[in-house]
């Protein structure tokens, strides 16, 4: 049977579902060009926004090793090691909206088969608020992006109406996909925080305003390591610190609960997976609890010699999932694509070593 890396995902042709996230790997034109260039299928821009933006005086990402002996999880360079995590406190883009559209357009033009993703992200105080957002997505939409993924999960702002702040609030969701929606004609992907303790309901706000798509999962809030002999975080600027994200490897496990929670709920939805892809076995893992597109960001951040855009990393993911179709007879990733939702249950239905277990209820 032939194979098809082609995928449609929320009504657009992606020659492969392999898209680089929002994050340093898509922060300037330059990168985005090459990342096109070696093969990825599409490319979520860093996130664009209105307002000030300045980074910390220091490293704004550093990656965690981890090894079989002391220290087990560090960032301290040292043979024999493995990939952990990556720990970021970037903002979203410094490069303001006037110098994002025309390079929006020459990418658009020079590769108009890839998907390019405007990742957009306002605040929620107002209707200034929402005339921002609409600014902004009428702006990269004209620009040339074929989608838009609004950010409601960065996990390192100040203000209380942006980010994660705002993703447990469905009125706020709808309100901010009501904006959107009312000035542009493309497919929106909604980005909400994995730190949640109501993602379902957030999702379904979301799908009910329209959205096509919930990308899960952002980087999780977390600090860096102090280290016992130093007592010096492993990131910091003067000796202070604050949250971060935590990505790669470390959140995979979690990343996958998120998607299967959401998919589960939502099966007919679509799912833009995120949090831990390395390669295809992660890549699939997404796939069957519903995922229809996988976004990229840690693997390709640290693959060395790429410029962080994973050069080798979409090769391998590539030819990995054309095998894994062929030797399986599976004319696309549609044909495994959610099987894992049906074995998913409640802990009380996993057979025990006896009949007589009630789920923990008193009979």
């Amino acid at each position: 049977m032939p194979t098809e890396l082609h995928t449609n995902f929320t009504g657009l042709d992606f020659v492969n579902p392999f898209v680089l996230a929002s994050a340093p790997p898509t922060e300037s034109k330059r990168k985005i060009l090459k990342a096109f260039e070696v093969g990825w299928g599409g490319v979520v821009t860093k996130t664009i926004g209105l307002h000030p933006v300045e980074n910390v005086a220091g490293p704004k990402t550093i990656y965690q090793r981890t090894s079989e002996t002391k220290p087990y999880v560090s960032r301290m360079k040292r043979p024999d090691t493995v990939s952990h995590s990556s720990w970021n406190w970037e903002l979203i883009s410094d490069q303001p909206l006037d110098l994002w559209l025309p390079d929006l357009e020459e990418i658009k033009t020079t590769y108009p088969d890839r998907m390019l993703i405007g990742s957009i992200m306002a605040g929620a105080g107002g209707e200034e608020e929402m005339d921002n957002w609409r600014k902004l997505a009428t702006s990269c939409v004209n620009a040339g992006c074929d989608a838009l993924e609004l950010n409601m999960s960065c996990p390192h702002m100040d203000r209380k109406d942006m980010g994660a702040h705002i993703a447990n609030d469905e009125e706020i969701i709808k309100s901010i996909l009501k904006a959107v929606t009312s000035v542009v004609d493309v497919p929106i992907w909604v980005k909400l925080t994995p730190s949640s303790s109501s993602l379902v309901e957030g999702a379904a706000a979301a799908y009910a305003a329209g959205a096509s798509s919930i990308s899960l999962c952002n980087t999780f809030p977390s600090l860096p390591l102090m280290d016992p002999e130093t007592m010096k975080f492993e990131v910091e600027v003067d000796g202070l610190v604050t949250s971060g994200g935590l990505g790669g490897l470390a959140i995979l496990h979690q990343s996958l609960q998120r998607v299967s929670d959401i998919s589960r709920a939502f099966p007919d939805k679509s799912i833009s997976g995120i949090g831990g892809i390395r390669g295809f076995r992660e890549a699939f893992n997404f796939i069957v609890h519903g995922a229809g597109n996988l976004q990229v960001c840690t693997a390709a951040m640290e693959e060395k010699g790429s410029g962080g855009i994973g050069v080798k990393l979409i090769q391998e993911l590539k030819d990995d999932l054309s095998d894994y179709l062929q030797r399986n007879n599976y004319s696309s990733i549609e044909a495994f694509r959610g099987v894992a939702r049906e074995r998913i249950v409640e802990h009380s239905k996993v057979r025990r070593k006896s009949d007589a277990y009630t789920g923990g209820y008193a009979k």
